[in-house]
């Protein structure tokens, strides 16, 4: 697949809608939270540095937007693929346990031992290769089981199994999401998070379904496509296998939800983009005017490319982290929305 040529065309702060009212000191929370672990240009990496060392010296909105502006200038997306496009992701709270039973039969999987990454992880949502992950064999690679093999107990008995779930369901969205925390039994709460995938591609059902016209793309949120899959058992089962990639999960001992790089993900400042056009821990002022069960005057944030996920495709195309929780998912099952990017370039472009 030929990448789409973009032309970064450079604007001033002034023409960024919104600029002057952001919290920028946020912003540059988020920025530093990532600071040391950004790809791409040399020059990305000493912004994130002087980040790091005027951290302490930088306490208000004002000073943080100072920085910003002395460090960077934004520039449009000028390209001829799609039009910009937000959606958001969130981290389900869920009931499970570490023991399978009636009530809690649905596994979630750790990775397999054979399991091998064809790509780094940090550029899998920017390949576009077959399998991102493949099974490693005596006579090489080979794909490995897909979600209904998977589904229908090509792992049982393996040991791998990390917790389990009440409703396949849920288990579906915990793929989609990537991380969840999991209520036991005991009151503990165990945070997971995604340890690689099967290398499927991912298939969106809910494109699918109203491909198909089994649902309406108005009004189709997380919610609405849920009471879909749970209306009838087996229908739901086969729509979901039609996604033939699966996730693999394992223990994660932070406080919060991480990225790809392990980036401790900030809520509401978090986004996970394509990186064939963004670099990791760059920062990208995003704008969605029509976004207002966010913000009510429209969105206008900067935000740091914390993530990548395999359906975020194009210059435009984001998904924004809403965080931990329902309230999260309020807000992350109605996000679909156009939405614009103007990239933050450092004007440090020296060896």
């Amino acid at each position: 697949m030929t990448l789409l040529a973009v032309i970064s065309a450079p604007v001033s702060f002034a023409d960024l809608p919104g600029w002057e009212l952001d919290d920028h000191l946020a912003a540059f929370h988020a920025f530093c939270a990532s600071a040391e672990t950004v790809t791409g240009p040399a020059a990305l990496h000493r912004a994130g540095a002087r980040a790091i060392e005027q951290r302490s010296g930088i306490s208000t909105a004002s000073q943080a937007r100072a920085f910003f502006e002395a460090q960077f200038r934004p520039a449009r997306l000028e390209h001829d693929g799609p039009a910009g496009l937000l959606t958001g992701y969130y981290e389900p709270v869920l009931d499970g346990s570490l023991t399978r039973s009636a009530a809690f039969s649905v596994p979630i999987y750790k990775r397999p031992s054979d399991l091998e990454n064809v790509v780094p992880e940090a550029e899998r949502g920017a390949t576009r290769v077959a399998y991102t992950h493949m099974r490693r064999t005596a006579d090489g690679v080979a794909p490995y089981a897909t979600r209904a093999q998977l589904e229908d107990g090509a792992l049982a008995g393996s040991g791998l199994e990390l917790c389990y779930l009440a409703d396949p369901v849920e288990a579906f969205f915990l793929h989609v999401q990537g991380s969840g925390v999991i209520k036991l039994p005991s009151g503990r709460l165990m945070r997971i998070t995604y340890d690689g995938k099967n290398g499927h591609p991912y298939t969106s059902i809910g494109r699918t379904l109203i491909d198909e016209g089994a649902l309406s793309a108005e009004g189709l949120t997380l919610q609405a496509l849920g009471d879909y899959l749970r209306a009838d058992a087996a229908r739901g089962r086969r729509v979901m296998q039609r996604n033939a990639s699966f996730v693999f999960f394992r223990e994660l001992c932070f406080d919060s939800a991480v990225g790809v790089l392990g980036t401790p993900l900030v809520t509401g400042r978090s986004l996970a983009v394509d990186t064939a056009f963004h670099a990791l821990g760059s920062p990208i002022f995003v704008t969605a005017p029509s976004m207002t069960h966010v913000s009510p005057g429209g969105f206008h944030r900067l935000m740091v490319a914390h993530d990548v996920g395999s359906a975020i495709k194009g210059p435009e195309r984001g998904d924004i982290y809403f965080g931990t929780g329902s309230d999260a998912l309020a807000l992350a099952g109605i996000t679909k929305h156009a939405g614009a990017f103007h990239v933050l370039q450092p004007l440090d472009d020296g060896p």
